[in-house]
Parts: structure tokens; sequence; C-alpha cells
């Protein structure tokens, strides 16, 4: 196994004239060279540099995957899936070069069975779109990780957001995959079943592989009925740390609160000017409360109880929908938010998870880091299981001020693992955070990592130089 920081070697230049040859005689108008569309195609999220492949195929089902794949395998070159463009972590970037498969064309819906729950789909479907469809049969899917990201590519990531603390992550919800595996097969990883014991739980293995281990094509979900009762709240508080204790105790005394999200004094100054709203520009929590109409009201009654303990309130509560929507788009918008703080920088957002219990720790943490290093890095998180994000304003060009956002990033990290957490809860490894794998899993882990990607990708083209280098 290659260090973490090993670049791949790239195939040969006439190994990706041929296989370009091969893919436009089978491929035809599917295939474009253009630089700004190879350019479009890679990492272009975050301050981690552009590495556009080769060339783009748009793939319009499965057959036009397997083709892709077959065709590269045989001249050894990378394949790259691609879905919104919406991660963080350098997913979509081609190290080595090669043939990024845009699957943005495979986005129809191909069932959605009402009476058991779940739906099949494409990969190119986004989650917005899927819950416009899903609405008028009084049906959604939960997980929102803010953006309107491909369902492919939240499967690839593991992604989560607000709604994970009441209904999990996309590896909680994902019944079945089919996938393009390295060698141009299909495997189909599991049936509708809402459990089996039988075989080993290849489904799990591919949430989360970030297309290293081979290209998804078609997804079936776990849906949910929406609720009959639906109410958001905003509650301020007076400090950071007194908003995450009233965060443990809410999930301790088993409030079944569906989203509850931090938002520090800067993101809230941030947020009222973006989305003109009027909040106090103090640490805040966004919640929402799904349920009954008086189980509603007995959740946001039983918090609002526990917020006052911790010195927070009154809760202001938004029962229309219209209002619970600008308030929930402008907790979406955070990242957009910021860039006013800082004209001419870069926004760079990243993530760490904790044990609920060591929440308060953790973000008072690196808070404290945040003001000793001067740096301009609103905190937002979905805390309700232990997840927060910074957004950090980088001058990218300046190589002082780079290497700083890199060191704060390095011990925020270092933080997050010494607390019994994790290098990124629902980002992804990618290339930013390959570096971190080796302290979080422990080398035999990493060697098993390792040796499954060489078990099904032993000439490492299903998107190399993410999550382990073989």
């Amino acid at each position: 196994m290659l260090p973490a920081d090993a670049k791949p070697e790239a195939p040969s230049r006439n190994r990706v004239i041929s296989a370009t040859e091969e893919l436009k005689s089978a491929l035809d108008h599917k295939v474009v060279t253009n630089p700004t569309v190879r350019a479009q195609h890679a990492n272009v999220t975050t301050y981690l540099p552009n590495e556009p492949a080769d060339l783009v195929v748009f793939a319009e089902s499965t057959q036009d995957v397997q083709t892709v794949v077959r065709i590269c395998a045989r001249h050894g070159v990378p394949v790259i899936p691609w879905g919104a463009g919406t991660s963080l972590e350098g997913h979509v970037n081609a190290p080595r070069g090669g043939v990024c498969v845009d699957l943005s064309r495979m986005n129809r819906i191909l069932a959605v069975n009402t009476a058991d729950l779940d739906c099949v789909i494409e990969p190119g479907v986004t989650r917005k779109r899927l819950n416009e469809d899903l609405r008028d049969q009084g049906l959604f899917f939960p997980i929102d990780p803010g953006a309107d990201a491909s369902l492919g590519g939240m499967v690839s990531t593991r992604a989560s957001g607000t709604n994970a603390v009441r209904y999990g992550t996309m590896k909680d919800n994902v019944l079945s995959l089919k996938v393009v595996t390295a060698d141009g097969e299909v495997v189909t990883t599991a049936t509708r079943a809402r459990k089996s014991s039988a075989g080993y739980d290849l489904t799990r293995l591919f949430v989360g592989a970030e297309g290293t281990l081979g290209i998804i094509t078609e997804i079936t979900l776990k849906l949910y009925g929406i609720p009959e009762a639906i109410s958001a709240a905003v509650c301020p508080f007076p400090s950071v740390e007194a908003a995450c204790d009233t965060v443990i105790a809410t999930i301790q005394n088993g409030i079944p609160v569906a989203r509850i999200e931090l938002l520090d004094e800067v993101q809230v100054k941030a947020s009222n000017a973006y989305a003109k709203l009027d909040l106090q520009e103090t640490p805040t929590l966004f919640l929402e409360f799904h349920g009954t109409e008086a189980g509603v009201a007995e959740q946001a009654e039983r918090f609002g109880a526990l917020a006052a303990e911790f010195g927070g309130g009154p809760a202001a509560f938004a029962r229309h929908p219209e209002d619970r929507s600008r308030l929930w788009q402008a907790r979406h918008d955070a990242y957009w938010s910021v860039l006013p703080l800082r004209p001419g920088a870069k926004a760079v957002a990243t993530d760490v998870c904790v044990p609920i219990s060591r929440l308060a720790d953790c973000v008072m943490e690196t808070k404290r880091d945040i003001e000793d290093m001067g740096l301009i890095a609103p905190i937002v998180g979905h805390v309700g299981d232990g997840n927060f994000h910074t957004t950090l304003m980088v001058d990218v060009e300046d190589p002082d001020d780079l290497a700083k956002a890199k060191h704060y990033m390095s011990r925020l990290v270092e933080r997050a693992l010494a607390m019994g957490g994790t290098s990124t809860g629902e980002h992804g490894v990618g290339q930013g955070k390959m570096k971190y794998m080796e302290a979080e899993h422990g080398a035999p882990a990493l060697a098993a990592m390792a040796a499954i990607k060489r078990a099904l990708d032993p000439h490492n083209i299903m998107n190399p130089g993410k999550i382990v280098v073989v």
C-alpha cells in the first residue's frame, strides 16, 4: 500500500488516445473532449487543485456505463463517476487523467412502490426532484445534505444532512444497488426486502465507496410518509456551549427531533444579511419537529423547557410551509452567505463528527482555535448526531494563508479523533482527507480496505487516488 499522498501513475498518452477513439466509435455524441467541459467536471468546490479527466462521457444507461468501463479496462484508463459536482473533498478529480462518466442524464424514477415505502431510481436523480415527484403520493425521502445533490453521489459519499438525527444517513436508507464493477459486469447487491441474512452486505460496501469499487447505476431507497404535522423553531442562546449542552440534553432525554442545527453568532450574522432574516445575532438552534399535532406540540414544549434550563429561548415557531421553507433555505445557503465576509477569498467547507457527549468540548475548542489564529470560519452543524462544519475563508493564492488554513483543519481533525470521533461525518474522504485515514482506522483496517480495493479493482482504474492508494 502506497502512502496517502502518493500520486498514482497516469496511463500513457497512447492508451488514452486509443480508448478515446474506441469510445467515440461506440458512443459518438456522448463523448466530449472540450477543455472547459472537462474542467467543469473536476474539483471546483475546495482549495484542492482542479485535475480534469481527458474526456467526459454523458452516459444514458447502464449499458453505456458498461461500455465505458470495459473499454477503459482494456486500455488501463481510469474511470471517474460524476453526479452533480457538489462534493467537497476532491472526489471527482482525475489525478491520473482518464474518463469522467457524467451520470446526470440517467435521471429516471423507475418505480415507486407506495405500499412498500420504497422507490427505484437512476443515480442522476436529485433529491429535490425525487421529493417533488413523491409529494402527491404522500411520501418523501428525508436525507437532505443541503445542496441539490444527485442521489448517486449521495450514496457514494454516504451523505447525511439536516434530517439524519431522526432518519439516519444514506447507509440506513439504501436497500439495494445496481453497480458496474471494474470488469464491466453488473452486480445487484440485494433485493427490496427490508432485512436479510443472506451473505455479505454488499450494499453497505458500495455505500460510501466514492466510486472506487464500481459505478452505481440504479438505487433502491427507503421512503417515509409525510408527517401529519411539521413545526420548525428558532431558539437563541447566550453561548455556543449553552446551545450544545441543550442539544446533548435533548438527545439524551429522547425528544425525537427531526432536525436540530447549530449556527454560531458569526453564521447567524451572515445568514441575516444574505437571507434577509432578523434573528438575534447570537448562537442559535434551528429545529424541526415531525409527528401528530399533539406529538409535535409535546416535543416543542419539552424542548423549550430544556432550553430554558441552559439560558436559551424563547423559541420562535414557524408552522406554515412557506415560513419553514424560508428558514431552512437560509440554513442551506450558509455556504453562500459567508462569501461576503471576506471578498476575494474562497470558502472551504470541512466537517468532523464526535460522540454527542463531546460535542460542546469539540465546538468550544474549535472556536478558540478560530479566534487565536485570527480566522474567519463560521460554524454550522447537524449537531443532533455530533456532526458540525466550519466554512473557512481562505485566500488560496496566498501560501501563508493556505498553510494556516491547512494547519487549522488538521487541528480540527486531530481534536475530533482524540475525542473518539471521525475526520468526516458526511463530506467523505476523496483526496482531501486521505491523510487522516490511518490515524482514524489504524494500519490493519486500512490494509483491509486496500485488499478489498485490489480484489474488486485489480488494475486500479475505478476513481484512483481516493480513500486509499494501492
